[in-house]
């Protein structure tokens, strides 16, 4: 009986563990941590438009950000375009681990120089999620696994096989 409870949970860590589910997870992960940073982007743009910063942003990177080592007319424009473009690619799974990295170091920046006090629960969440699809890729449904597969002919080599 016990030999067979052990049997039947090798099994089942041996299929989560497959590409399948893996890639699954991964998909699930991107988008969860795309969706935080997209929505974070969309507050500093003006509603309905593509891109356009709304101006009010300057003056609260100014009073409530000011903590950035950056200077408004940089930092805004710099925050807003990467909070739309890294999400955009990380959701797609396009340059995967590029784009987690991107986000891993916005968050860590996030919370040393603007809210110091929100590791826990938010930024702890942020950076474990961009260091899992920064060191395990954006997975077999992603473009990066498309591309990787039409450059070489065959499919990209999971990193779980490195």
């Amino acid at each position: 009986m016990m030999n067979n409870l052990v049997t039947l949970y090798g099994r089942g860590v041996a299929f989560v563990a497959s590409r399948g589910p893996e890639s699954v997870a991964l998909l699930l992960l991107r988008a969860a941590l795309a969706g935080v940073f997209w929505r974070s982007g969309q507050t500093k743009v003006i509603e309905g438009s593509v891109l356009r910063i709304d101006p009010s942003q300057y003056d609260l990177f100014a009073s409530e950000f000011s903590g950035l080592p950056l200077d408004p007319a940089i930092a805004v424009p710099l925050t807003t375009y990467a909070e739309h473009i890294f999400p955009a690619l990380l959701f797609f799974g396009l340059a995967t681990r590029v784009s987690a990295s991107a986000l891993l170091v916005m968050t860590l920046v996030i919370q040393i120089f603007v809210f110091p006090d929100a590791w826990w629960p938010a930024h702890s969440l942020w950076v474990a999620m961009a260091a899992i699809l920064t060191v395990r890729g954006g997975g077999i449904f992603s473009l990066d696994a498309l591309l990787g597969k039409l450059r070489t002919g065959r499919p990209a080599v999971p990193a779980s096989s490195l």
